[in-house]
Protein backbone atom coordinates (compact mmCIF):
# COMPACT_ATOMS: atom_id res chain seq x y z
CA UNK A 1 0.00 0.00 0.00
CA UNK A 2 1.36 3.44 -1.08
CA UNK A 3 1.77 6.06 1.69
CA UNK A 4 -0.45 8.67 0.05
CA UNK A 5 -3.38 5.91 0.71
CA UNK A 6 -2.11 5.36 4.19
CA UNK A 7 -2.58 9.20 4.45
CA UNK A 8 -5.69 9.62 3.27
CA UNK A 9 -7.09 6.64 5.87
CA UNK A 10 -5.51 8.46 8.54
CA UNK A 11 -7.16 11.45 7.43
CA UNK A 12 -10.63 9.76 7.16
CA UNK A 13 -10.92 7.94 10.38
CA UNK A 14 -9.47 10.88 12.37
CA UNK A 15 -12.17 13.10 10.63
CA UNK A 16 -15.05 10.46 11.57
CA UNK A 17 -13.71 10.13 14.92
CA UNK A 18 -13.48 13.85 15.35
CA UNK A 19 -16.93 14.40 13.76
CA UNK A 20 -18.87 11.86 15.64
CA UNK A 21 -17.27 13.03 18.96
CA UNK A 22 -18.58 17.15 18.02
CA UNK A 23 -22.10 16.35 16.60
CA UNK A 24 -22.52 13.50 19.71
CA UNK A 25 -22.42 16.17 22.30
CA UNK A 26 -24.61 18.94 20.95
CA UNK A 27 -27.58 19.77 22.63
CA UNK A 28 -31.18 18.62 21.53
CA UNK A 29 -32.09 22.49 20.61
CA UNK A 30 -29.51 22.90 18.29
CA UNK A 31 -30.05 19.89 15.90
CA UNK A 32 -32.16 22.12 13.39
CA UNK A 33 -29.81 24.11 12.72
CA UNK A 34 -26.42 21.95 12.85
CA UNK A 35 -28.66 19.73 9.94
CA UNK A 36 -28.90 22.95 8.41
CA UNK A 37 -24.85 23.31 8.53
CA UNK A 38 -24.88 19.54 7.79
CA UNK A 39 -26.62 20.20 4.35
CA UNK A 40 -23.65 23.45 3.77
CA UNK A 41 -21.41 20.78 4.01
CA UNK A 42 -23.00 18.17 1.78
CA UNK A 43 -23.01 20.59 -0.85
CA UNK A 44 -19.39 21.29 -0.95
CA UNK A 45 -19.13 17.37 -1.05
CA UNK A 46 -21.43 17.19 -3.99
CA UNK A 47 -19.01 20.11 -5.50
CA UNK A 48 -16.30 17.82 -5.02
CA UNK A 49 -17.66 14.93 -6.30
CA UNK A 50 -18.74 16.40 -9.61
CA UNK A 51 -15.19 17.58 -10.02
CA UNK A 52 -13.79 13.78 -9.56
CA UNK A 53 -16.47 12.73 -12.62
CA UNK A 54 -15.45 15.47 -14.61
CA UNK A 55 -11.97 14.46 -14.40
CA UNK A 56 -12.53 10.83 -15.18
CA UNK A 57 -9.07 9.85 -14.66
CA UNK A 58 -9.98 6.03 -14.23
CA UNK A 59 -13.60 4.08 -14.21
CA UNK A 60 -13.09 3.26 -10.96
CA UNK A 61 -12.62 6.79 -9.74
CA UNK A 62 -15.63 7.86 -12.20
CA UNK A 63 -17.82 5.48 -10.68
CA UNK A 64 -17.37 6.68 -6.90
CA UNK A 65 -17.76 10.35 -8.32
CA UNK A 66 -20.98 9.09 -9.31
CA UNK A 67 -21.68 7.46 -5.84
CA UNK A 68 -20.74 10.48 -4.20
CA UNK A 69 -22.45 12.77 -6.29
CA UNK A 70 -25.69 10.04 -5.60
CA UNK A 71 -25.00 9.93 -1.86
CA UNK A 72 -24.17 13.46 -1.00
CA UNK A 73 -27.82 14.65 -2.74
CA UNK A 74 -29.97 12.74 -1.06
CA UNK A 75 -27.93 13.37 2.29
CA UNK A 76 -29.10 16.99 1.37
CA UNK A 77 -32.39 16.42 0.17
CA UNK A 78 -32.66 14.21 3.38
CA UNK A 79 -31.41 16.88 5.71
CA UNK A 80 -33.72 19.47 3.91
CA UNK A 81 -36.37 17.29 5.03
CA UNK A 82 -36.06 16.57 8.27
CA UNK A 83 -35.72 20.09 8.78
CA UNK A 84 -38.62 21.44 7.45
CA UNK A 85 -40.60 18.64 9.31
CA UNK A 86 -39.21 18.99 12.60
CA UNK A 87 -39.80 23.10 11.87
CA UNK A 88 -43.38 22.43 11.31
CA UNK A 89 -43.90 21.09 14.50
CA UNK A 90 -43.28 24.27 16.18
CA UNK A 91 -46.39 26.09 14.10
CA UNK A 92 -49.39 26.86 16.19
CA UNK A 93 -52.39 25.13 14.57
CA UNK A 94 -54.13 27.68 15.80
CA UNK A 95 -55.75 30.69 13.33
CA UNK A 96 -54.20 33.87 14.02
CA UNK A 97 -56.71 36.63 14.79
CA UNK A 98 -56.56 39.96 12.74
Amino acid sequence: MSSTLINGLFVFILAAFIGFEVIRRVSPLLHTPLMSLTNALDAIAVVGAIVLVGRHESRLSYLLGMLAVIAATSNIVGGFLITDRMLKMFKTSRPTQP
